[in-house]
Formats: structure tokens, C-alpha cells, sequence
């Protein structure tokens, strides 16, 4: 086996930053469009994810890419890559 097979694949999600007032940490809100079960039609559905920001760099408003990574406090699990 070589190292590569055995390598998790990096989750990566797009999303917006609704709150920047702690330090070091921003909030992402992640839209997404449920079906409903019986009814068929389409819902959107907002998860707030708490990721990292290293140098406070991103404000509310901006447009980002989330990746995953190792636990970095008690809700962090996620860090801010890239502004779209």
C-alpha cells in the first residue's frame, strides 16, 4: 500500500462569514438545499460552523472556502483557506 491510498480526503466547504468579534475565530454560515421527504419541493437549510482565522483577517459578508482539520478548541474543527 502506498501513503496516498491511505490519506483521508480533505472535506471543503463554501460558505459566508456572519459573525467576525471573536478573536481568532469566525463564524460560517452553510447553505444547502434539502428535499422534503413527502412534499418533494426544496428547502434551504443554514449550518454555522466555528473555524479558524489565524489573523483576523476575513469580516462579515466575505464569501469563503472552510477546510477540515484536527480539533483546535472545543467547536473549532474547521479553518478558513480562501476568500472567493
Amino acid at each position: 500500500m502506498t501513503a496516498s491510498t491511505n490519506q483521508k480526503k480533505i472535506r471543503k466547504i463554501t460558505g459566508v462569514v456572519v459573525s467576525d468579534k471573536m478573536a481568532k475565530t469566525r463564524v460560517i454560515a452553510v447553505t444547502r438545499s434539502k428535499k422534503h421527504p413527502k412534499y418533494l419541493k426544496y428547502y434551504e437549510v443554514v449550518k454555522k460552523f466555528k473555524a479558524h482565522d489565524e489573523n483576523n483577517e476575513y469580516k462579515a459578508g466575505d464569501k469563503v472556502v472552510i477546510e477540515e482539520t484536527r480539533p483546535l478548541s472545543r467547536e473549532k474543527r474547521w479553518k478558513i483557506i480562501q476568500k472567493i
